[in-house]
């Protein structure tokens, strides 16, 4: 199967004849005939029922027909975006981020740069920090935001900027007998639940985090594992437990659980922005500037 035939095929349906096809495409029906043929013959079935005049889709061609106009769509933006790259009309950068940091530096940092360099596509992609190392050296991405607690590797062909220190909050639900409190002690919820995240093979942030309260003097039983943390805030909310975020991760989220500064926990979590060492990419020299200029104070 090829970009011709599924081509030739849409613009079949599209006319509502080979010969109307043939027009459109300044190509002979034969042609047409052809190609539509072999791409029945690839996909082992008819696409067409030839004894209705006009030809009418099949229950395969209905199937495929919308698919197939969407992998042409596809295929066009790609070609479209790639050769305007090519010509330098615009550019690309991709960022992996922490979800975590959808709550404080990264919205208005696109904001930001989008003002700033209108026509370059910004490609975010979702990734845990164990993730981006491998995708900033394969180029899937050019810059990463993650998230550390204490001290971190720092591989040799990677550059590391930390952008802010983020203390640690306490997530209850709003029932919560210290629901209420300015402030208080990791101790004081010793004997509640607690909701652990992010759920994954290759994340460290659980394993660093439980860590940090039993040196805290807080072994906490673990009632949940969330997969990502607006889950894990998703369950405070339910009543089922507690949960630890930075304190950035407060401004400008859920209004169903509060949010408690936490006096005693022995680390912070660092907030990191990584990239490629050598690299001297304009635009991720750009938006790297942007996160530093718009961090959280203090």
């Amino acid at each position: 199967m090829n970009s011709r035939q599924i081509k030739y095929f849409c613009e079949v349906v599209d006319a509502g004849s080979i010969v109307n096809a043939a027009k459109h495409l300044f190509v002979a029906p034969t042609a047409i005939t052809m190609q539509v043929a072999q791409l029945e013959s690839e996909l082992g079935g008819a696409l067409f029922d030839r004894k209705r005049r006009p030809m009418e889709l099949t229950s395969l061609g209905k199937f495929f027909f919308p698919r197939a106009k969407e992998l042409l769509r596809q295929a066009n933006r790609l070609e479209e975006e790639t050769c305007g790259l090519a010509a330098g009309r615009f550019g690309w950068i991709g960022i992996g981020f922490v979800r975590s940091t959808i709550y404080s530096l990264l919205p208005s940092a696109v904001r930001t740069f989008r003002e700033q360099f209108p026509e370059v596509k910004i490609d975010l992609v979702e990734m845990l920090s164990e993730y981006q190392p491998e995708q900033l050296r394969n180029g899937r991405i050019q810059l990463g935001i993650s998230r550390f607690i204490g001290t971190f590797d720092r591989p040799a062909d990677l550059a590391h900027t930390v952008l802010f220190e983020d203390p640690f909050v306490a997530v209850l639900p709003l029932n919560h007998p210290l629901a209420n409190r300015p402030s208080l002690h990791i101790t004081e919820l010793a004997s509640n639940t607690f909701i652990s995240y992010p759920k994954d093979p290759r994340s460290e942030f659980v394993r660093f985090l439980l860590a940090m309260l039993h040196q805290a003097g807080v072994k906490p039983y673990i009632g949940y594992e969330a997969i990502e943390i607006q889950t894990a805030l998703g369950l405070v909310a339910a009543g089922l437990g507690f949960t630890l975020v930075g304190a950035s991760v407060a401004e400008n989220n859920r209004t169903d659980v509060t949010f408690i500064p936490v006096l005693d926990l022995p680390e912070t979590s660092s907030v990191v922005a990584v990239t490629n060492e050598n690299q001297d990419n304009k635009l991720v020299a750009s938006f790297l500037a942007i996160l530093m200029s718009q961090r959280p104070s203090g």
